[in-house]
């Protein structure tokens, strides 16, 4: 039986080709984007879910309360011995220490290498938490002893070659010598762990004074603590006994801390904690699933229309015997053979298109992504739902109609049925072109607002360049005068980052002229020298600049701190003292500066002070003049090179690094443009095939109306009027929906967009303009057709 409906359905599908390849494709795209969506969701769905016990792995985490919240997947150098120590909840503890891009030097025995790194200092404990497997180990030697690490299969291949790696050395970045006594295998890549190269938490003494100290005074936001807990821990119980830390440790201190446990789990999903936004994941799901329902909608609306035509041949078979679960079989046979086909062609696709996705979201799937299990069995799953979703109402409609009135010719579209879902479903069609064309221009102009927005500096023709940790400034200081002479050079700063920087933001208390207590809000430091105003084109509003110092003693500071001090004017702050990092910087204000966005547009605008500290200084920021600009480049390296040979040379432009930091969003954009237009398109598909099938079945009423003198525009106006009322509900509909949706997306940017009224009319406008096209080509064919030839026919 079964073959037997696949036989007909075939020659069915055959004898109307046409309006098969519309629903083929139609459902071929919508199969090949869901399965890319599916691909995404799930690559990010499987990190870290390798480690053994991973329910009981948790990293711990500060809400730091002051006058707002401030959230931090970093603890200070103090707490993880504190934890370990003063209870008993846990089995391991360990702290872990990341620095991305540090330089490497070592050999492999035939050349000198040097490149750079993402290091992360561990303490041993780390790799019993965390599931990273050592390959070989140097006898029973651990991450105990300084100046040891563990290092990656891939990076001891890339460092030392065909050598055993073990007992080998390196140099870190171009200060200590460390012995390798393990290698990892390399780590999946669906891991937040992203470190090549493990030293031991005890050779951070020679990289960072104040992470290895055990302080209590801070929180550098690269130093993280995991724990693996006892079984049965009752989390919100450990988290009301971590209160007892800061009361012992930090009771003084404006800046409250809450430390929290964070689940494994909820790591990469929690974008508080530099994690991504998982709404990301939800809305990726929703627009596969609504470009599925559109091809689905295609066919349903072109297979009612058809059930007119194809009623004879029900009423010819329900006379011989055929019975209506015959019938509807029947119907789903044809079904699942043009979601068959459909699904072999978006495979296609899929394929076809993952290099273009992978670079889209910095992915590296392979072809062989999607003949895993779990795709094979998503896609067969997804194949038989669509075949019963698309095929169980057509195929319904089509099994009740009746045989007498089906072989006498008397059957009206009433008695066939169908008209009214037809409406909802190309109203539904519409609705979800309209919301996804008004989400992609919110998007766009909130994204071109964040980047092209006055930011309140300069960023056009800025190159930052990294500063070796360990040079003294008086070094630092002669490379400076000699790259300034550079006729291609503008200007030239030395500072810790540059005012947008999404990174090196250091946050500390702040004292106001001599008051007894610290303020309840922080400031940002921006340590610089004296041409950083400059340089970066930031407006003096009040005061003076300070002058040319190597040790603090003057200070510039935004308006914003004269907001949060609640004073009338930015003059007030001339001549005022301040104390900073618990008053190890004190000096006194001489200038103010208007405000700029030191952070993305997500966060408001913070307290900053500008000051001179020589020991801070990590880049240098050179605005280069527009031409010639590739020869004062290779100046600026020569310069470098003569200076620090021993050190690699790399450079970003700054408004690269502003771009950065809205990468998800541009991402966000590229996809709603290339959903938006895939639901339009197949959309269009469905009008056509339906405009296709109307202007053939009414052939004999567009002659007659021509020859009673019926214009042009008089057939045109009666074949769009229905679907611009349908297009006028969908935009009722669609309206409020996605006004609602992207006010909600927009309230994650202190600094927004208005969502104007015009979006919504650009997006109706632009369905409006799209379906008169569609139809315009198929109505204008049978509006100029010559009458005699429709009428004669009968």
């Amino acid at each position: 039986m079964f073959k037997n409906h696949l036989k007909i359905a075939w020659r069915n599908l055959r004898k109307r080709k046409v309006f098969a390849f519309i629903n083929i494709l139609g459902l071929a795209l919508g199969f090949g984007c869901t399965t890319l969506i599916f691909l995404y969701v799930s690559h990010h769905l499987q990190f870290d879910t390798f480690h053994n016990n991973a329910d009981r792995i948790y990293r711990v985490v500060t809400e730091e309360h002051r006058d707002d919240i401030e959230y931090d997947a970093a603890v200070p150098p103090g707490f993880a011995k504190a934890f370990e120590l003063d209870y008993d909840y846990a089995e391991k503890v360990a702290s872990f220490y990341i620095r991305k891009n540090w330089q490497v030097n070592g050999s492999d025995g035939n050349e000198e290498k040097r490149f750079k790194e993402d290091i992360a200092f561990a303490e041993p404990e780390f790799f019993d938490i965390l599931n990273f497997p050592l390959l070989e180990k140097l006898g029973d030697q651990t991450l105990a002893e300084p100046n040891t690490a563990y290092i990656t299969e891939r990076f001891a291949k890339k460092m030392f070659g065909d050598q055993n790696a073990l007992g080998q050395t390196f140099v870190l970045d171009n200060n200590q010598t460390i012995s390798v006594i393990g290698v990892l295998k390399n780590l999946p890549e669906r891991t937040l762990i992203e470190a090549s190269i493990f030293p031991s938490f005890k050779t951070l003494k020679s990289y960072d004074d104040f992470v290895s100290s055990g302080s209590w005074g801070g929180i550098n936001s690269s130093l993280m603590c995991f724990t693996l807990l006892r079984p049965n821990q009752n989390i919100a119980q450990i988290e009301n006994r971590l209160v007892e830390l800061v009361t012992k440790h930090r009771s003084k201190s404006k800046n409250v801390h809450r430390y929290k446990l964070q689940a494994l789990n909820d790591i990469h999903f929690n974008n508080k904690y530099g994690g991504i936004n998982v709404n990301l994941l939800w809305i990726f799901s929703l627009i596969g699933f609504f470009l599925i329902v559109v091809g689905c909608i295609n066919f349903i609306n072109i297979s009612t229309a058809q059930a007119f035509t194809r009623s004879k041949e029900i009423g010819i078979r329900k006379v011989l015997g055929g019975f209506r679960q015959h019938l509807f079989w029947q119907f789903i046979s044809e079904t699942f053979i043009i979601s068959l086909f459909a699904m072999v062609v978006g495979l296609v696709i899929a394929a076809a298109t993952l290099p273009s996705f992978n670079t889209l979201f910095g992915l590296d799937l392979s072809i062989q992504s999607l003949l895993e299990f779990k795709i094979i069995g998503f896609i067969i799953i997804l194949l038989v739902i669509v075949a019963l979703f698309a095929g169980s109402y057509p195929g319904i409609l089509l099994a009740r109609i009746l045989p007498t009135l089906a072989l006498k010719g008397k059957l009206t579209e009433k008695d066939t049925g169908g008209k009214l879902t037809r409406k909802i479903l190309v109203t539904a069609q519409f609705t979800i072109s309209i919301v996804l064309i008004v989400a992609t221009v919110i998007i766009g102009k909130q994204i071109n607002y964040a980047v092209n927005a006055d930011l309140g500096f300069e960023k056009d023709a800025i190159i930052m360049i990294e500063i070796p940790e360990d040079i003294k400034y008086v070094k630092l200081k002669g490379l400076k005068e000699r790259i300034t002479k550079l006729s291609g050079v503008e200007k030239m700063t030395a500072c810790l980052s540059s005012p947008g920087a999404s990174y090196n933001n250091w946050g500390t208390g702040i004292k106001y002229n001599n008051r007894a207590e610290a303020e309840e809000f922080s400031i940002s430091a921006k340590l610089a020298d004296a041409d950083y105003i400059k340089t970066f084109g930031l407006e003096i509003i009040a005061g003076r600049n300070f002058f040319p110092t190597d040790s603090v003693t003057e200070l510039v500071v935004n308006e914003r701190l004269a907001q949060k001090l609640g004073l009338e004017s930015p003059d007030e702050l001339i001549g005022k003292r301040i104390e900073v990092n618990g008053g190890d910087t004190k000096g006194t204000i001489v200038g103010v500066v208007a405000d700029f966005h030191d952070r993305n547009f997500q966060r408001s605008i913070s307290p900053i002070f500008i000051a001179p500290y020589v020991s801070g200084y990590s880049n240098f920021a050179i605005k280069i003049q527009g031409k010639n600009a590739k020869s004062t480049l290779a100046e600026v390296e020569k310069l470098w090179q003569e200076v620090f040979p021993k050190y690699i040379y790399e450079f970003t432009f700054m408004d690269e690094r502003v771009a950065e930091q809205y990468a998800d969003e541009q991402r966000f954009l590229s996809m709603s443009k290339l959903f938006s237009a895939l639901a339009i398109f197949i959309s269009c598909l469905g009008l056509y095939g339906l405009i296709s099938f109307f202007v053939a079945q009414r052939k004999k009423e567009i002659g007659i109306r021509k020859v009673l003198g019926s214009k042009v525009s008089d057939i045109l106006i009666l074949f769009t009027q229905d679907f611009f009322k349908l297009i006028f509900v969908a935009g009722i509909i669609a309206s409020p929906l996605a006004w609602y949706f992207m006010d909600n997306w927009l309230q994650n940017y202190q600094y927004r967009i208005a969502i104007d009224w015009w979006i919504f009319a650009l997006a109706i406008g632009s369905i409006v303009l799209i379906t008169f096209v569609t139809i315009s080509y198929q109505a204008l064919k049978a509006a100029t057709a010559n009458p005699i030839k429709s009428l004669r026919t009968e």
